[in-house]
C-alpha cells in the first residue's frame, strides 16, 4: 500500500508540475526523490513538498475584545475579516503548516459566505457552529469540516466535536480550542483526505511578483498608504494596519491596539492587503447578512509597500480562486508574503493616507 507521504508527494507533484512551482531537484517515477522545495500558493515562500501537499485548516475565529488574543492566527499565511450581524466583523484564518499548533482558537460559528473563500483553498474548516442558512452546504459531500456543535446551528452533525475543548479561564462562547493532534486524529475518524483533493484543489491561485513590487510602475495611480484605516468598515473593531518601513511589512491593529498571536506574542503582519467590495444584503430580521461571494463586478484595493491601487475582483464558483486585476486588466502581482483580505460591505469607505 503506497505511505501517506508517497500519496501525498504524487498529488502534490501533478499540481506543482502544471504551476511551475518546483525548486528542488528532479522527481524519479516512484516518487521515492521528491524536490526540496516548492514555492508555496498562499505566500510564494519556499516550503517543503511534503507540507505543500497537505490540506490547510480554515478557522473561524472572533474578533470580540473580550476573545483577544486568537491562539494561532499568526500561523495564517491569509486571514479573511467579513462583517457579521450585531456590526461585529468575524475573522477566518487560513493556516496551511497548522501541524504543530498546540492550541488553535479561540473558535466562534461559521457563516454561509465564508463557506466559498474557504473552499478556495480546498481546507478543512473548523468551527463552532453555524446558521440555519448553511444547511444543504456546510453537510454536503464535499465539506471537510470539524464543529464543535450543531453544524448550522439549529440542526446537523457535530463531527469532530469530541476533540474540541473548553478552558477555564476565559467564560463561553470565548473558551473553545482544538489541537492540531486533535484534528488530526478528528480528520482521520472521519475519513477525510489530509492532502489536496484533486478535482477540488486549485494550485493557480494568487499572481506573486518576481522580485518585489513596489507599485512605482502604475505612476500617479499608485497613492500613498502608509495607514488603512478600516474603521468605517469594521466600526466595532477600528481595524487598521499601519505600513512599517523597516520590515516592509503591514501591522494590524484591532481595537486600538496591536493585534497579536496569543501563542507567540507577536503581531500580526502582511505583505499584502486587500479590501474587496462586496454586494451584501440584509438576510432576515434579525440582523444576519448574506454577502455575494461569487461574482465579477465589483472592485476594490490592494496595499502594499506603503502603495494603494483600485481593482477589480473575480471569482466564478465556489472552489475557483478570486482573482484580482488593476485598472489596466492585468491580474496583480503580489508580494512574497502573507495576506489580509478584507471583505467590505459595498458602499463602505476604505480611508489610507
Amino acid at each position: 500500500m503506497m505511505s501517506l507521504k508517497k500519496k501525498m508527494c504524487s498529488v502534490l507533484l501533478a499540481s506543482a508540475m502544471a504551476a511551475g512551482l518546483f525548486l528542488g531537484v528532479s522527481v524519479s517515477a516512484d516518487a521515492e526523490e521528491i524536490p526540496a522545495v516548492v514555492r508555496s500558493v498562499y505566500t510564494n515562500e519556499p516550503v517543503t513538498a511534503e507540507q505543500a501537499a497537505l490540506r490547510p485548516i480554515a478557522v473561524m475565529m472572533p474578533t470580540d475584545k473580550v476573545a483577544q488574543p486568537s491562539y494561532g492566527i499568526g500561523s495564517a499565511d491569509v486571514l479573511y475579516e467579513i462583517m457579521e450581524e450585531g456590526n461585529i466583523s468575524r475573522q477566518m484564518a487560513i493556516i496551511p503548516n497548522w501541524q504543530g499548533l498546540s492550541q488553535i482558537g479561540n473558535l466562534r460559528s461559521c457563516r454561509l459566505y465564508y463557506i466559498p473563500a474557504a473552499k478556495e483553498w480546498d481546507s478543512i474548516l473548523i468551527h463552532f457552529g453555524g446558521v440555519a442558512y448553511m444547511r444543504g452546504v456546510i453537510d454536503a459531500p464535499d465539506m471537510n469540516n470539524l464543529s464543535g456543535t450543531s453544524e448550522y446551528g439549529v440542526g446537523g452533525g457535530r463531527p469532530g466535536a469530541g476533540y474540541f475543548y473548553r478552558t477555564q479561564n476565559r467564560k463561553a462562547p470565548h473558551n473553545a480550542y482544538i489541537t492540531a493532534d486533535g484534528v488530526m486524529r478528528a480528520c482521520t475518524e472521519l475519513g477525510y483526505q489530509l492532502t489536496v483533493r484533486e478535482g477540488y484543489y486549485n494550485p493557480q491561485h494568487f499572481t506573486f511578483a518576481e522580485g518585489v513590487n513596489t507599485l512605482e510602475q502604475y505612476g500617479p495611480q499608485a497613492a500613498t498608504a502608509n495607514v488603512i484605516d478600516l474603521s468605517k468598515v469594521f466600526s466595532y473593531t477600528k481595524s487598521s494596519l499601519q505600513y512599517d518601513p523597516a520590515s516592509g511589512l503591514y501591522l494590524k491593529n484591532l481595537h486600538g491596539k496591536a493585534q497579536t498571536d496569543g501563542l507567540t506574542g507577536a503581531q500580526l503582519a502582511f505583505a499584502n492587503v486587500i479590501v474587496q467590495n462586496t454586494v451584501w444584503a440584509p438576510a432576515d430580521p434579525n440582523g444576519y447578512l448574506a454577502f455575494q461571494m461569487v461574482d465579477n463586478t465589483q472592485d476594490g484595493y490592494y496595499f502594499t509597500k506603503g502603495k494603494a491601487i483600485h481593482i477589480r475582483w473575480t471569482k466564478g464558483s465556489d472552489y475557483e480562486p478570486t482573482r484580482y486585476y488593476d485598472d489596466n486588466g492585468n491580474e496583480i502581482q503580489l508580494n512574497t508574503g502573507k495576506t489580509y483580505i478584507a471583505v467590505a460591505q459595498a458602499g463602505k469607505q476604505v480611508m489610507f493616507y
